[in-house]
């Protein structure tokens, strides 16, 4: 693109920021002087672009109201960034199920990328993955995601899950603890409001999930890696929080129906599994299920049981046994309570002066 033609489009971008811009300003950000800009505002002119000139001593130039923008230029990462929040929206259903919007977007947006771009982004978006919504402490449904990553380390991780291709990534990990690694990654995944990739770590020969937004750089390596066995990545990255090591270990035996216990235990919680034992069931079609799950704090746990509404029993931990029976002595005395409790009388602040 020829020198000056570049100028003129930086002019518009300038002038499409919203607001008056002056001559001096104009000319800085352009690297040329006050007569180029001029120059530069007639040829938009002559293209129809309604330049309006401000008189004043803080006049300039501004783009005329309800001017239809013209085609975006987009960089590599600001189109990522886009086609990436659009996908996500589809996903958490915030363009509603009825709009095309988000559809014809990305289409107009994909038409008119360079092909090494377009390639690029091709295999990232198939090799996206998403997580079934869950429902957050608050009872509100967790959002698919927050933010973008670094679009470097994205793209390359996608190229690399597409072609099976080993990585070295830096990762720092929750601890502040940096390291540098050999990825085989499997997929890219969204869940929770944060982006992971999933694969098996080549340095201890395990499955790991790691946090996008703390891979600090990734480079792709020579080589290959066969493709993996088993679930799916949103499925491995579910069952990777569901075992991550916290400090409590938890084993409920409750009886319901799966779906009955995923309504407050989801996946990414918790691991259900049929113990096989039907004895005493007395002819219920709920069997007793084990959950077994891991958390940090035990004190949210009772006030999920107790929503469940169904039969259970705390196996492990002991704590969390006692964690119940308090609340359910605690919710005992609410029910007995007829009225409110007066209020106690205030303890004296001292031995009463001398007469």
């Amino acid at each position: 693109m020829p020198r000056p033609t570049a100028r003129v489009l930086t002019l518009l971008e300038l002038l499409q920021s919203g607001g008056t811009r002056t001559v001096a300003e104009l000319a800085e950000r352009l690297g040329v002087d006050g007569r180029t800009v001029r120059r530069y505002v007639d040829r938009l002119l002559e293209l129809d672009v309604p330049v309006e000139s401000v008189r004043g001593r803080y006049g300039g130039y501004r783009l005329g109201p309800g001017y239809r923008l013209p085609p975006l230029m987009l960089g590599d990462e600001e189109a990522l960034a886009v086609l990436l929040g659009l996908v996500a929206g589809r996903r958490a259903g915030l363009t509603g199920p009825q709009s095309t919007a988000a559809e014809t977007a990305s289409a107009k947006i994909r038409r008119v990328l360079p092909r090494h771009l377009a390639h690029r982004l091709d295999s990232l978006l198939g090799s996206l993955a998403f997580t079934a919504r869950s429902e957050g402490p608050d009872g509100a449904d967790t959002p698919e995601v927050r933010d973008t990553p670094d679009a470097g380390v994205l793209l390359t991780l996608a190229d690399a899950v597409r072609h099976r291709r080993p990585v070295a990534v830096r990762y720092t990990d929750r601890e502040g603890r940096r390291s540098d690694r050999t990825l085989h990654p499997y997929g890219i995944v969204g869940h929770a409001g944060r982006w992971y990739v999933t694969g098996r770590d080549a340095g201890i020969d395990e499955d790991r999930t790691l946090r996008l937004d703390r891979i600090a750089d990734a480079r792709a390596l020579p080589g290959s890696f066969p493709p993996p066995e088993g679930p799916g990545p949103a499925e491995r990255v579910v069952s990777g929080f569901a075992t991550a090591g916290y400090r409590h270990e938890v084993t409920l035996r409750i009886r319901a129906t799966p779906g009955e216990i995923r309504a407050h235990l989801p996946a990414g919680v918790a691991v259900l599994e049929d113990p096989g034992d039907r004895e005493g069931q007395g002819g219920t079609d709920r069997p007793w299920l084990r959950a077994e799950l891991r958390a940090e704090r035990l004190e949210w746990l009772p006030p999920v049981l107790a929503a469940l509404d169904r039969p259970f029993v705390v196996e492990r931990p002991a704590a969390l046994r006692d964690l119940v029976a308090a609340l359910a002595d605690r919710l005992a005395a609410s029910a007995r309570r007829t009225s409110p409790d007066p209020e106690p009388a205030p303890e004296p602040e001292g031995p009463a002066p001398a007469s």
